[in-house]
């Protein structure tokens, strides 16, 4: 799969983030779809989309190597709503063989999540 091809992205009606340089990027317009019974963004959604948004950051800083979760942590602050998310990622530290790198969630200019997660370097 490249970033090109919408895989999984297309089921939760997401676009590609757009990366460079060790960074990333995500909008998206979240609507009932993305809800959980509570109506607040499902924490499965904001999940996807970190994890999403930080392995395209992570992608954007190898050549023959795919990133691969292997931890994430996501702290959700206050839950979201209907409307516009923006995602940013960016790679915090690189090793050998591991790499981390943290994402933060918006909307309206407040924060809803902050994530961490580690990702391993596996050829491709």
């Amino acid at each position: 799969m490249t970033d090109n091809d919408p895989g999984f992205m297309a089921l939760v009606s997401a676009p590609a983030p757009e990366s460079s340089d060790g960074t990333a990027r995500l909008e998206i317009e979240v609507d009932e779809r993305h809800l959980n019974p509570a109506g607040a963004v499902h924490g499965g959604m904001l999940a996807t989309m970190v994890d999403t948004t930080m392995g395209a950051a992570v992608r954007s800083t190898v050549e023959d190597e795919a990133p691969a979760t292997s931890q994430l942590t996501v702290t959700y602050l206050r839950p979201g709503k209907p409307g516009r998310l923006l995602v940013t990622a960016k790679v915090s530290k690189r090793g050998d063989s591991l790499t981390m790198c943290e994402a933060d969630v918006e909307q309206e200019g407040r924060a809803i999540a902050h994530a961490l997660a580690t990702f391993a370097l596996v050829t491709s």
